[in-house]
Order: C-alpha cells, then sequence, then structure tokens
C-alpha cells in the first residue's frame, strides 16, 4: 500500500509504517507531563476499521467507523475544527484523542504527533492510530501486536484503518470509496465504512457505528462546531441505521445551511440549497416548505406561493404553521396564499 501525501510523509505499505514508532520529540513540558501521566491498560480490543478525513475546501474534518463493540462512537472517534480528527482503536487509549487534538493546535506536524502519543507508550505496539490535520496532512500507525488482519491505507485528506478484519480488501474498498465518491465529507466517510463492510468488514461481526464530523462554527444555531455527531450504539446493521439517520441529518443540514445564506444576505444560494434539497428529498413537505421561505425572503412570490403548495400538499399541518411563519409574511394577504393554507 502507499499513500501521497503532503509534507514530506513516508511512503508506507499497508499494516507497516516505514521509519521509527518511537522517539524523542520536542514538544512542550505540560505536554510531556500530559503523556507521561497516562497509564493505559489493555482491556477488550476495539475490533474496528474507520476512515479519518477532511474536507479542505469546507473545512470539515471527520472520522466514520464500525465496530463488533458496544457504542464505539464513545471511544474511537475524536475531531476539533480548524485543526484535526483522530481515530485511536485497537487496544485504544482515550487519552490519545484530546492529547493529540492539543499536539496538532500547538503545530506539530501529524507525524510528530504520532510520535509523541506512542513514545512512552508501553503498549504501542497494541494500538491503531488514525490522524489528519486541518491542511489534510494524513499519518497512520499499527503496531505489530495488533490481531490480524490489521493495517491501515493513508491517502490525500484521508487515512483508513482496521484490525480484526476479514482481510486487507477492507481497508483498501474504505480508501477507494472515499477517493471515488462525490459530496460533502459526511457522505465519502459513510460510502466509505458502506464499502469496508461490503468488502467483509470486521471478522466477528458487527454491533455498532458512528460519525463524527467538525467545522468552526457548525453547530445548531453556531453556538459550537459538531456539524454531525451520530450514533448508533448496538444493532444488527449499525451501518444501514447510521445510514438511515445520517440521511435525516443530512435533510436537516441543508435546511439549516439554507436560513444560514439567508442571514448572511445570500439569498440566491440560499435558493439554491434549497433546489439541491428537493432534489435529494423529492417526497419531504418540509424541503419544499422552507425553500418557500428562501424565496419569499429573496422577493419571489409567486414561486414562493408554488412550494407551499407542493408543501401542503404533503402535510397539509404545514398550512397553519404558514400563516405564522415571518419569513411567508409577504404571502400572508394573499387570496391564493390563504387557500393553500386553509386549515
Amino acid at each position: 500500500m502507499s499513500g501521497t501525501k503532503t509534507g514530506g510523509a513516508a511512503r508506507r505499505r499497508i499494516g507497516r509504517t516505514v521509519g521509527p514508532r518511537a522517539g524523542t520529540v520536542l514538544i512542550c513540558a505540560a505536554a510531556v507531563l500530559a503523556l507521561a501521566s497516562v497509564t493505559a491498560v489493555a482491556g477488550e480490543p476495539i475490533a474496528t476499521f474507520s476512515i479519518v478525513g477532511c474536507d479542505p475546501a469546507t473545512g470539515e474534518l471527520g472520522v466514520a467507523v464500525q465496530s463488533k463493540f458496544f457504542a464505539v462512537g464513545a471511544v474511537v472517534p475524536y475531531a476539533r475544527a480548524d485543526v484535526g480528527a483522530i481515530a485511536s482503536q485497537a487496544y485504544g487509549n482515550t487519552a490519545f484523542g484530546p492529547m493529540g487534538l492539543d499536539l496538532l493546535e500547538e503545530g506539530l506536524p501529524v507525524e510528530e504527533v504520532m510520535k509523541a502519543l506512542l513514545v512512552d507508550d508501553e503498549d504501542r505496539e497494541q494500538r491503531q492510530v488514525g490522524i489528519v490535520d486541518a491542511n489534510g496532512n494524513a499519518y497512520a500507525y499499527t503496531g505489530d501486536e495488533c490481531m490480524d488482519w490489521a493495517g491501515h491505507h493513508v491517502g490525500e485528506n484521508y487515512t483508513a484503518q482496521g484490525n480484526i478484519l476479514v482481510s486487507r480488501e477492507t481497508v483498501l474498498a474504505m480508501a477507494r470509496a472515499f477517493e471515488e465518491t462525490d459530496g460533502v465529507l459526511g457522505e465519502r466517510l459513510m460510502s466509505a465504512i458502506e464499502a469496508g463492510q461490503a468488502a467483509g468488514g470486521d471478522s466477528r461481526g458487527m454491533q455498532s457505528a458512528a460519525i463524527l464530523i467538525v467545522k468552526a462554527g457548525g453547530g445548531y444555531g453556531g453556538y459550537n462546531d459538531v456539524y454531525c455527531d451520530l450514533r448508533v450504539d448496538d444493532a444488527e446493521d449499525p451501518i444501514a441505521e447510521l445510514r438511515r439517520i445520517f440521511m435525516m441529518w443530512k435533510e436537516e443540514a441543508l435546511i439549516l445551511e439554507g436560513y444560514r445564506l439567508l442571514e448572511a444576505g445570500e439569498s440566491e444560494a440560499a435558493i439554491a440549497v434549497g433546489r439541491r434539497a428537493i432534489e435529494q428529498y423529492p417526497d419531504s413537505a418540509e424541503c419544499y416548505y422552507h425553500l418557500a421561505c428562501y424565496l419569499s425572503r429573496g422577493g419571489l412570490k409567486d414561486e414562493a406561493l408554488e412550494q407551499i403548495r407542493e408543501a401542503t400538499a404533503r402535510d397539509a399541518l404545514l398550512g397553519p404553521r404558514a400563516r405564522l411563519d415571518t419569513d411567508l409574511e409577504p404571502l400572508w394577504r394573499d387570496p391564493a396564499f390563504l387557500s393553500v393554507t386553509d386549515e
């Protein structure tokens, strides 16, 4: 396996990393003390496959993961907006995520962050870690004592890794899907773990799955950076269930993006987002309703009325709601609007 990366990263083959796995790294004294204080006790291995990715164009960073392990989303994925994303698995050390992100935020390259995490770790040969920074630089590590099959693949803006897998094809399938899938980061991450499972996945089966994506101001109302945080803690087919709720999240994310653009004074862009939402969710009354709001606020009253007709035809309860929605106030006195929204 080889991966093309920026920052002079070494080429590597699946399951092994070229170069030293441990070494002396110059980091701040506080970080040294924090790393030295961690006592990692190996427990149940997190038989997992995951992908860590970045979209430099949008600033999105994230992790998608599946495992024969309860609530894997609470253990493996870590991400911080404008900083990076990390997956820590196999005999995962849950301190690696926060500490690694701190080191990335201090400006250390991904390779040096990995060295810093592993240098004093007595169980490093049982660890598996993937790191991507906000510029798309990626690096991964698979310890020699991780249970077969175990390995990783590093590519541009991502790293895919797994342990206790049916075969290496799981990791390679994730890499191909990430590279070949169009669209936003979330879609690429979801497609990757779906492809990984189709290629064999965890040799012990399935139990839980999760996707975590961050971007600056990406949370609801812009109050935090958590753009997408979905978890399936225990299910017969957790990836299928994660896909189902991801599609629900994606619809809501498009609607909220439309309002964000409106508030920024970009009504044409908001309307374009609304049309895209309808293309992807043609049966969703909510998508037609919110497009009507965008159009109304953009001064396109006639077209807004057409979309309200479509929305209420799918969900009559949206009529009374429309009569109270100030985004639709320009239509309130229109006889056609009153007729369409009549209870």
